[in-house]
């Protein structure tokens, strides 16, 4: 029996055809400004705004080009095998569904920084040193590829149709836009409750103190439950990019940069310790030790005499 044709929702079209221009229209309108209002400070990043868009285009052409994940015998077997049929037609199920969502995302998140595969490409969205609302759509063309679904699985096997949970998952995304203008204070009614500028910006900072928090998209409750809730101090500016900043404009460099080094790293694995290290540790991790996990770094920033940032 033939496939049948993809047939847009209603709310996927207006996701793709109102709300994708819409938000960078409105990152190309930040870019105008902070031209103008950090001039004196060495002006906008249009280099990293060019790998933005870089990033932003490979990813539409990766995910209609390539039809499929590394997880796909899972998400068949867990759609086949799902436990009931939720229909989201009210309140209740809506709630469920974005609490669920809320729950799995903070998980995804999490391996996606401490798990090198998966921050082999969200590393991609930490690269920019200077954050900007562009930025926000700079998240990795290749999370399809390497299988984060399975993080969403649980939603599909308790009854969520899979396509109805990634269509959420645009719009928390969506949802995540705001929270990359540098330029939005502290919001103190909502700051531990809710995802603000101001707990992001401590997410995407590379100083050791302030390393592998606020996973949440939406809520940080799950970071207040899990202990990875850290709020932005005001002695402690953050600094943006990789631990080991990459300074390149090159968006081939910027996009394939870790995958390059995953693979250097297993060339030299010689043990199947090191192979499962390699793969599953968290990024800067080494197998003879003195490795620059957020662990190692943060014990050697406490030793007297050494730098606090990175």
């Amino acid at each position: 029996m033939p496939a049948l044709p993809f047939v847009p929702t209603p709310l996927e079209q207006f996701l793709l055809h109102v709300v994708a221009p819409a938000v960078l229209a409105g990152a190309l309108v930040e870019a105008l400004v902070l031209t103008w209002t950090e001039r004196r400070r060495g002006g906008y990043d249009w280099g990293g705004f060019g790998v933005s868009l870089f990033d932003y285009v490979l990813r539409i052409v990766v995910t209609i080009a390539v039809p499929f994940t590394i997880a796909a015998p899972l998400v068949q077997w867990v759609q086949a095998h799902r436990l009931a049929t939720i229909v989201v037609d009210g309140w209740g199920p809506a709630l469920a569904l974005f609490v669920g969502l809320e729950f799995c995302y903070y998980w995804l998140h999490r391996a996606a920084h401490r798990v090198r595969w998966f921050w082999c490409n969200h590393a991609v969205h930490h690269s920019p040193n200077r954050l900007n609302l562009m930025a926000s759509l700079r998240i990795g063309a290749f999370g399809k590829l390497t299988g984060n679904v399975v993080f969403l699985l649980p939603l599909v096997w308790v009854g969520f149709e899979l396509r109805l949970v990634v269509t959420a998952l645009t719009l928390n995304l969506l949802y995540q836009f705001w929270l990359h203008a540098t330029w939005i204070p502290k919001l103190p009614p909502l700051e531990g409750w809710l995802n603000t500028p101001s707990a992001h910006r401590v997410h995407h900072a590379a100083n050791v103190e302030y390393l592998d928090a606020n996973y949440g998209g939406v809520l940080v409750v799950f970071d207040r439950l899990f202990g990875t809730y850290i709020a932005e101090r005001d002695d402690l500016p953050c600094r943006y990019g990789w631990v080991h900043p990459i300074a390149s404009a090159n968006p081939l460099k910027v996009e394939f940069a870790q995958w390059f080094m995953l693979l250097r790293d297993l060339v030299r694995v010689r043990s199947w310790r090191s192979l499962a290290g390699t793969l599953a540790g968290p990024p800067g991790w080494r197998a003879e030790g003195g490795g620059d996990t957020t662990e190692e770094l943060r014990a050697r920033a406490s030793r007297p005499g050494v730098a606090a940032a990175r």
